[in-house]
């Protein structure tokens, strides 16, 4: 991918000057193209894999809190899966709030992803999906003052003024529908390099522009489901994560940018490949050793639920329409005494644990 010099640019001061797209990054190399392909064939076996679960989007959620986990992680934000797990469905004041915020870059998400097909990947889902990582309205910055420190120093200060930002907007909207003979996956490495320089919310930006990248796939025919965590690659090389964003910034030099981005697609769609073939024989023996020690559960709707939910309530049963409150206060309790799942405390609540598919979840490799 060729290099062209952007006009220079100084850390301390607004990028107004930043290049529109396609900005040269046009110029695919065969390595660029190599490893295009690698990541389709990667998804290909995802997508294969999924599809041979007796619920296909039984892991919606659960892969997107992970995501969202370790989105979150890449900004400071640090907590666990499990305790994301533990905490899905819960509100109020005695959340944690490192969990509360990654709960809520997962909730953006998936809201982002019903939204697909009514409103596309742009500007306008961009601010409903900050808006609801930050838990309040998130507006396109229009007030200097947004810069991005390591420490006391300033590293990079986006652009300022409404009009500019909008602008930059719109542009790279254009860009994800006009370069129509690129490659999405190409297409999603220079658009989230983009909107991170662009950077048009006070707050927000890195997460939001991450979970886009999972929406931009998914409108763009490459995923079905929001189930791949791309930030867990992120997270893993974040140092050149930021680094690569400067050289770009600084020398135009995509290549490096986009082999990094379009790899880690298919670091990232393998490793969800192998945990998801391991789901697949999770589900099976679960729903074995539920038909042969509780025969007269109902065996469908309780394994979707269980594997919907890792850590299920007695209020997830009955809002999911399987059971009155009673009942499905037995049917966990029954499924507790057969090894499925395992009871905790959590202060007046209970908690059902299907402490197999955390187990495989947060094991950091593969069985």
């Amino acid at each position: 991918m060729a290099k062209r010099q952007p006009k220079a640019w100084r850390p301390e001061e607004p990028y107004n000057h930043l290049p529109l797209l396609p900005s040269g990054a046009v110029f695919v190399s065969s390595a660029i193209l190599k490893a295009t392909l690698d990541a389709r064939v990667a998804l290909a076996e995802l997508e294969r894999a999924v599809s041979k679960l007796t619920y296909p989007g039984m892991l919606v959620r659960t892969l997107a809190l992970m995501e969202a986990r370790c989105s979150s992680e890449i900004e400071g934000i640090v907590t666990t899966d499990e305790s994301l797990f533990r905490g899905a469905g819960l509100k109020g004041k005695s959340i944690p709030p490192a969990v509360r915020e990654a709960s809520r870059c997962a909730e953006a998400l998936l809201s982002g992803y019903r939204r697909l097909g009514k409103l596309p990947v742009g500007g306008r889902l961009a601010e409903l999906v900050c808006s609801e990582i930050k838990g309040c309205d998130m507006p396109v910055r229009n007030r200097p003052g947004t810069v991005i420190a390591s420490g006391w120093r300033i590293v990079y200060t986006p652009p300022v003024g409404e009009s500019r930002i909008r602008d930059l907007l719109a542009n790279w909207e254009s860009y994800m529908r006009s370069q129509e003979d690129l490659d999405p996956l190409i297409r999603m490495a220079v658009a989230h390099y983009q909107f991170e320089a662009i950077h048009p919310f006070t707050d927000g930006n890195g997460r939001t522009g991450r979970v886009l990248n999972s929406l931009y796939l998914i409108e763009a025919g490459v995923l079905e489901q929001p189930i791949l965590c791309l930030s867990r690659y992120i997270l893993a090389h974040r140092q050149d994560y930021y680094r690569l964003l400067n050289v770009v910034r600084g020398q135009a030099a995509w290549e490096e940018w986009v082999l990094f981005m379009v790899r880690g697609v298919t670091q990232v769609a393998r490793w969800t490949t192998a945990k998801v073939r391991e789901i697949h024989e999770l589900t099976d023996s679960t729903q074995k050793l539920i038909a042969k020690k509780c025969p007269d559960l109902p065996l469908d709707d309780l394994i979707r639920a269980i594997f919907e939910q890792p850590c299920c309530r007695i209020q997830h049963l009955m809002h999911a329409g399987i059971a009155k409150r009673e009942t499905a206060s037995i049917y966990l309790s029954q499924l507790t005494k057969a090894g499925v799942l395992t009871e905790i405390k959590q202060g007046r609540d209970k908690l059902f644990l299907n402490h197999r598919l955390v187990a495989l979840l947060t094991n950091p490799t593969d069985r």
